[in-house]
């Protein structure tokens, strides 16, 4: 896949706030944009590989650091959103990177560490057992929610509070008006969506978590 040059540069873009109208002496209200949390295309790293819970870490670490599979192309309908957003956003990570990059079209795009997923340490688990990395990333995500299991990495309750500031910091921005596009990974994205319903946003589009899928949170 042929992906155009995307900007490292996380200084935020200039606001074009829109316009509104309102009697003289009296302020209007302007309505929020959107925010609209997209997961990444599909990654060239295979799943299709039986594995050790000691292996799944080499695996998650390989997954970390890899772009996407080549030749897909992304969805007409979110195209259509990066169009119509006033801002976009990714996670540092090169498979969101890749993503936002065939998206925008070559428009600017703010890559931020606060956007990259939620640690994957696999658990303790003996050599003879072996699963796919897909049931692997199952496992380890409930270790790491239910027991804690961080292996030195962000714990859950850091990551949740990194998801409530990317909320925050995601609301602020679509407060003037704008539609706001994150590229980001499909567990993270769950953690900052529950922190945008706990705000008082309605989940109005839900494409699920699947490769390059959309989830639109609108204030209501």
């Amino acid at each position: 896949m042929s992906v155009p040059a995307l900007s490292l540069d996380s200084t935020e873009p200039s606001v074009s706030h829109p316009k509104t109208t309102a009697s003289p002496g009296v302020q209007a209200a302007v309505r929020p944009g959107a925010i609209i949390l997209t997961r990444h295309g599909e990654p060239a790293l295979s799943r299709k590989c039986m594995i050790t819970a000691r292996e799944y870490g080499d695996w998650w670490a390989r997954y970390e650091i890899g772009g996407l599979l080549a030749g897909q192309t992304p969805p007409d309908a979110l195209m259509a959103t990066a169009q119509g957003a006033g801002v976009i956003y990714a996670s540092t990570r090169l498979r969101a990177q890749e993503t936002a990059a065939a998206v925008a079209a070559g428009r600017e795009v703010v890559t931020d560490v606060m956007f990259i997923e939620a640690p994957l340490p696999p658990p303790p688990f003996p050599n003879w057992f072996k699963l796919s990395p897909r049931w692997w990333g199952v496992v380890s995500r409930f270790w790491w929610h239910a027991f804690n299991n961080h292996g030195g990495q962000e714990t859950r309750v850091e990551a949740e509070a990194r998801a409530e500031q990317a909320a925050q910091k995601l609301i602020a921005r679509a407060e003037s008006g704008e539609d706001v596009l994150v590229f980001a990974h499909g567990y993270f994205n769950h953690m900052v969506g529950a922190r945008l319903k706990a705000d008082g946003w309605k989940l109005v589009q839900n494409q699920g978590f699947k490769y390059w899928s959309q989830r639109r949170y609108e204030k209501r």
